[in-house]
């Protein structure tokens, strides 16, 4: 008897059939871009399934072999935990892998990763500084970033001129431009000196230049943008023009529960497991520092106690030149 169910749960293995995605949503799981991203790609032509061209929506299973540009790509058909990373970034820069015009571009300052590419959520054009997020999960950047979500922008706004109550609420409800209607969810007024007011504004959207072309509709032009907060990430002031931050696993797992996106406990683990093998051998980055409070007080209290020690030679030295 026992011979005959070890035969049949053989027989159970091999009927078992191979696990099966669309095609668009793996190639976004597997961290290789965005869900529109792989979309367009596959659009193109650039995706290939066991020789043939793909299709949009197509099944595959994980004897397939898939080709992107001609290259084989491995595809992870099990849920990995994502890496997440906020940059200040500051004006001047693209958000591009490559510009032709020799160009400064964000990814080109962004920590390499093996076996994941670095997706962008957003982007900022190059006047306009603060935060961006970069993400190794296609889904996650999808979630963020697709409009049908309305998830909310919040931008610092510096405008030559101000707003009139009219014109502000003609901004909430909503003002025809090129591309349809727009509109800010809020706006509120920050101050100003001279010439210049300050904005606080939301939007649900992140068409290109939006903000921008909101104010100049009313002939009012920007002269300073900074992107503050995406959806349930703020940019911490500790994070100065230039720095980056990758946020722990703990702060990833909050977010992906606040847009209900599965993820695999034990791939959580496993990263968990790296950042503290990481942690042991930390060396200097280009990460924001994080000093504790009590260590900064300390810090201080050092400076002063060097400061006074530098002050009593000085007035030594000086006492013992008059007696001379």
């Amino acid at each position: 008897m026992r011979l005959q169910t070890q035969k049949s749960s053989k027989d159970l293995k091999l009927i078992i059939p191979p696990k099966t995605q669309r095609l668009h949503k793996l190639l976004a799981q597997s961290g290789i871009g965005s869900r529109r991203e792989m979309e367009k790609y596959i659009e193109a032509g650039r995706v290939h399934v066991n020789g043939s061209p793909a299709t949009l929506g197509q099944l595959i299973h994980d004897l397939d072999i898939i080709k992107i540009d001609g290259k084989i790509v491995h595809l992870f058909f099990d849920l990995r935990f994502p890496k997440m990373l906020i940059y200040h970034k500051p004006e001047g820069e693209i958000v591009s892998v490559s510009d032709p015009q020799k160009r400064a571009t964000v990814f080109s300052k962004l920590p390499r990763i093996k076996n994941e590419k670095w997706i962008s959520i957003g982007r900022l054009d190059i006047n306009t500084s603060g935060l961006l997020i970069f993400t190794t999960s296609g889904d996650l950047a999808n979630r963020l970033m697709h409009p049908k979500f309305e998830i909310e922008r919040e931008y610092a706004v510096r405008i030559f001129g101000e707003l009139t109550e009219d014109q502000i609420l003609k901004l909430k409800s909503g003002v025809k431009l090129e591309d349809g209607f727009a509109k800010f969810d809020d706006i509120r007024y920050q101050g100003g000196e001279s010439a210049n007011r300050w904005y606080q504004v939301i939007l649900m959207e992140g068409r290109n230049r939006e903000v921008r072309r909101l104010f100049e509709h009313f002939n009012l032009p920007v002269s300073r943008l900074i992107r503050t907060r995406f959806g349930p990430i703020s940019l911490p002031s500790r994070v100065k023009r230039g720095m980056m931050l990758e946020l722990e696993v703990k702060e990833v797992e909050k977010i992906l529960k606040w847009l209900d996106i599965p993820f695999s406990i034990v791939s959580r683990n496993e990263s968990l497991n790296k950042v503290k093998a990481r942690k042991k051998h930390a060396h200097r980055s280009p990460y924001a520092p994080k000093l504790k409070l009590d260590h900064k007080i300390k810090l201080d209290k050092k400076i002063k106690k060097i400061g006074r020690k530098l002050i009593k030679r000085r007035i030594r030295s000086d006492s013992d030149i008059k007696k001379t």
